[in-house]
């Protein structure tokens, strides 16, 4: 069997994908793909073999995809030349022999026009890209992550509320760890190829309910606040994020405002073997490693 390879494997989906294919596969038959090895030493640790490589480079590529039957794209990030960057390795993965490849683009809603600058013009792109390659192919397609979904609430929003730009929509979201089992499953598994899945979480929540969650986590009123664009965007400069990244930060929470991550679908679940990780039990396992950690120091 030949074998099935990760790329992004230094950042953290990609090393959670190869931990939970370690559940599934034996070590010897899984590679993790990264720029910088040294940021795998874990993996590595754990007898997943490191290869170099860079999206940009076609030579390292062509070197870390020899004897690779499986391959998972990692959606590299925003701000870069993502088209190039997923382009150089479908074109590469087909020239070298690969068989399936494994790529997480955004779910966008059927008729949607909601667009989102640095995605979806590119998710488009690779996929069309995919589909002509030759390959055989999953989409995995991703709702927001749970991660930074719940700190688009605002900065310290237990103590402020969930201050939102005004929408009464709903949206899932899942947990990175929760998305990698799934990745995994497929990735170990025979018979994916050819479906698309969109892995949403459950259930759907609006803002005014995360804020209903987080004062029944912290006993005490959490108020929802609708605030304009203009605060918002100021409000993400107070956690530190650069100028460019608040509006790209804002069309996520307008997205989800507008109900384009809406739909709860039984994929995740059934890949998973569990129920997925909901809103509520994300945000109070944040808050017990907070009290935790308060009660150390």
């Amino acid at each position: 069997m030949g074998k099935i390879l990760v790329t992004g494997a230094s950042g953290d989906i990609g090393r959670k994908t190869l931990l939970h294919l370690l559940k599934l596969r034996p070590a010897e038959q899984l590679v993790g793909f990264a720029r910088d090895p040294s940021k795998a030493s874990d993996l590595a640790a754990n007898g997943i073999e490191i290869r170099q490589g860079d999206y940009y480079n076609r030579d390292s590529l062509s070197r870390a995809f020899q004897g690779v039957e499986k391959l998972m794209l990692t959606s590299t990030h925003a701000f870069t030349d993502r088209k190039t960057a997923h382009a150089n390795v479908i074109d590469v993965a087909a020239e070298t022999g690969v068989r399936h490849l494994v790529y997480m683009p955004i779910y966008r809603k059927a008729g949607s026009t909601f667009t989102m600058k640095e995605i979806t013009e590119e998710d488009i792109f690779s996929i069309e890209k995919l589909r002509s390659s030759g390959l055989a192919y999953t989409l995995v397609q991703h709702p927001p992550f749970m991660e930074p979904a719940m700190m688009y609430a605002g900065p310290n929003a237990v103590e402020t509320g969930v201050r939102v730009p005004p929408g009464d929509g709903k949206f899932t979201s899942a947990t990175r760890d929760d998305l990698a089992a799934a990745h995994a499953t497929i990735l170990a598994e025979l018979g994916h190829e050819g479906k698309t899945y969109y892995l949403s979480g459950a259930p759907s929540v609006s803002w005014a309910e995360i804020a209903h969650i987080l004062s029944d986590i912290h006993g005490k009123d959490v108020p929802y606040i609708t605030i304009s664009d203009e605060e918002y965007m100021k409000s993400m400069a107070a956690l530190g994020f650069p100028d460019f990244v608040g509006p790209f930060i804002l069309k996520w929470v307008q997205g989800m405002n507008q109900g384009e991550w809406e739909e709860v679908t039984g994929d995740l679940e059934r890949l998973i073997g569990h129920k997925p990780t909901t809103p509520a039990e994300y945000l109070r396992s944040v808050a017990d490693a907070v009290k935790s950690q308060e009660s150390v120091s």
